[in-house]
C-alpha cells in the first residue's frame, strides 16, 4: 500500500481524506495557503507544507508548487479531493511523469469526459441514453437555429468546457436565439478560455439523479446506486439524498445498467459519478460524468456502509473491486451548510466563527473543518460543513435532520442553516414532490 499521500486540497474534504489514510496506516501531507495556516487539516496531517498565498491560482491550483511539496516530503501518491485540480488532465499527467500516483482518473479519461461534446459522442456509441441535440459543437448562429428547429424548442446552449452552472442558457423561441448565443459564448470564453458551444433539448420538469460508480484497472465496474440532487440553486446543489423518492426498482436497474455501460466505455479507473436528467415520465438522459469523488459521497457511504475514499485509494494502488452492485439499506439526507446569508440572495459571509456547537446523536454525521475561533477566508468556496442524517425511512431522516439543524449553532457569521430548517418543513419537499426548478418558487 502507499506509504504517504499528499492531499492537494483544503477544508472538509482534506480532513476527510486524512482520516481514512490514518485508518489505513498511511502517512499524510497537507498542503495549505497562508489563509489556511490555522485549519484542521494542517493540524491533523503528519506533515504540512505551505504552497503559496491565499489566491487559489498561486496555491491550490499551482501544479509546480504541489509537485514540489510531494517531492520534498517523499509522497508516493496525491489525492486531489474534489474541485481545484481533481479533474485536471494536465495535473494527472504531470503526476505520472513524476512517478507519483494520481488517486483519480487517467489523463485520457479526464480529457474524454471533461469535454462534454466528446463525452456525449462516447455515450451514444456505448448505448447510453443521451439528450437529443447538436452533433458536436455548433459552427455558428445559423447552425444553432437549424439544430433548434430540428429538435424543437425549448433548447439549452451549453459551453463544452463548462461547469458550475456557467456557460448555459435556455432558449424558448427562435427570436431569443441570437442574444443567448452571444452571451453564452462570451461567458464561456471568459470563464474557461474556450467558447465552444453545443446544444441540447431542454428537459422540462427534470430531476437530477446521479449514479455512484467504481471501476478498477482490470476492466471491472460496479455501481453503488443513486443520489437525488434536484434541490439546487443556479445549478449548485444544496441538498442531496439517497435513495431518491422518485426512484422505482425498474428505473434504478435501468439507470444502474446505463452507468456501468458508461464506466466500461471509458475503461474508468477509480470512483466517479454518472449524472442523469430524469423527466417526469422517468425517461433518463446522460448529462455528464464526474471523474472524481463528489461532495455528496457521504450519503452513499452511510446507506451501504462503504468508505468510498478507502476504495479510491485501494483502486489507485491496483487492487481489484468485487464488481458487486450495492443498494441502499437506509435513507440519508445531506444539507450543505454554507457561510452565506440566505436572506440576502445567498451572499457569502466570511469572517470569524465566535460560537460553534455541532449536533450529535444516533444517525447524525458532520463533515467539517471549522471550529469556534476559526476565520473563514473569503478566497474559497463558501461550504463550511456537511450535515448528514441517516434513518430507516425518508420520513425519519427528515425528522432527524430537523432536530439536528435545531441543535446546530454557528455564530459570528451568516449560514444557510435557517434555509435548510425552512426546507425540511416544506410540504412539497416532505412529499418528495420537487424538480430542479424547485428553488424558483420556494419562499424562505
Amino acid at each position: 500500500m502507499f506509504k504517504k499521500i499528499l492531499i492537494a486540497n483544503r477544508g472538509e474534504i482534506a480532513l476527510r481524506i486524512i482520516r481514512t489514510c490514518k485508518e489505513m496506516g498511511i502517512k499524510t501531507v497537507a498542503v495549505y495557503s497562508t489563509a489556511d495556516k490555522d485549519s484542521l487539516p494542517v493540524r491533523f496531517a503528519d506533515e504540512a507544507v505551505c504552497i503559496g498565498p491565499p489566491s487559489s491560482a498561486l496555491s491550490y491550483l499551482s501544479i509546480p508548487n504541489i509537485i514540489a511539496a510531494a517531492e520534498i516530503t517523499n509522497a508516493d501518491a496525491i489525492h486531489p479531493g474534489y474541485g481545484f485540480l481533481s479533474e485536471n488532465e494536465k495535473f494527472s499527467k504531470v503526476c505520472q511523469e513524476h512517478n507519483i500516483k494520481f488517486i483519480g482518473a487517467t489523463p485520457e479519461q479526464i480529457s474524454g469526459m471533461g469535454d462534454k461534446s466528446n463525452a456525449k459522442a462516447t455515450m451514444i456509441k456505448a448505448g447510453v441514453p443521451c439528450i437529443p441535440g447538436s452533433d458536436g459543437l455548433l459552427k455558428d448562429l445559423d447552425d444553432a437555429k437549424k439544430v433548434a428547429k430540428k429538435i424543437k424548442y425549448p433548447i439549452i446552449l451549453k459551453a463544452t468546457a463548462g461547469g458550475g452552472g456557467k456557460g448555459m442558457r435556455v432558449v424558448w423561441k427562435e427570436e431569443d436565439m441570437e442574444a443567448a448565443w452571444d452571451s453564452t459564448r462570451a461567458e464561456a470564453g471568459a470563464a474557461f478560455g474556450n467558447d465552444g458551444i453545443y446544444m441540447e433539448k431542454f428537459i422540462e420538469e427534470p430531476r437530477h439523479i446521479e449514479i455512484q460508480i467504481a471501476g478498477d484497472q482490470y476492466g471491472n465496474a460496479c455501481h453503488l446506486s443513486e443520489r437525488d440532487c434536484s434541490i439546487q440553486r443556479r445549478h449548485q446543489k444544496l441538498v442531496e439524498e439517497t435513495p431518491s423518492p422518485f426512484m422505482t426498482d425498474d428505473l434504478r436497474k435501468r439507470m444502474g445498467d446505463a452507468a456501468i455501460k458508461a464506466t466500461k466505455a471509458v475503461q474508468y479507473e477509480g470512483v466517479g459519478t454518472v449524472e442523469f436528467l430524469v423527466d417526469k415520465h422517468r425517461d433518463f438522459y446522460f448529462m455528464e460524468m464526474n471523474t472524481r469523488i463528489q461532495v455528496e459521497h457521504t450519503i452513499t457511504e452511510e446507506v451501504i456502509n462503504y468508505d468510498l475514499i478507502k476504495e479510491q485509494i485501494k483502486i489507485a494502488f491496483g487492487e481489484k473491486i468485487s464488481g458487486e452492485n450495492y443498494f441502499p439499506k437506509m435513507h440519508a439526507i445531506q444539507c450543505r451548510i454554507n457561510a452565506e446569508d440566505p436572506y440576502a440572495n445567498f451572499r457569502p459571509s466570511p469572517g470569524k466563527i465566535e460560537t460553534y456547537h455541532s449536533p450529535g446523536g444516533h444517525g447524525i454525521r458532520i463533515d467539517t473543518h471549522v471550529y469556534a475561533g476559526y476565520v473563514i477566508p473569503p478566497n474559497y468556496d463558501s461550504m463550511i460543513s456537511k450535515l448528514i442524517a441517516v434513518a430507516q425511512t425518508r420520513e425519519e431522516a427528515i425528522l432527524k435532520m430537523k432536530r439536528a439543524l435545531d441543535e446546530y449553532i454557528i455564530e459570528g457569521i451568516k449560514t444557510t442553516i435557517p434555509f435548510h430548517q425552512k426546507l425540511m418543513n416544506d410540504p412539497k419537499f416532505n412529499e418528495g414532490d420537487f424538480t430542479t426548478s424547485f428553488m424558483d418558487t420556494f419562499e424562505y
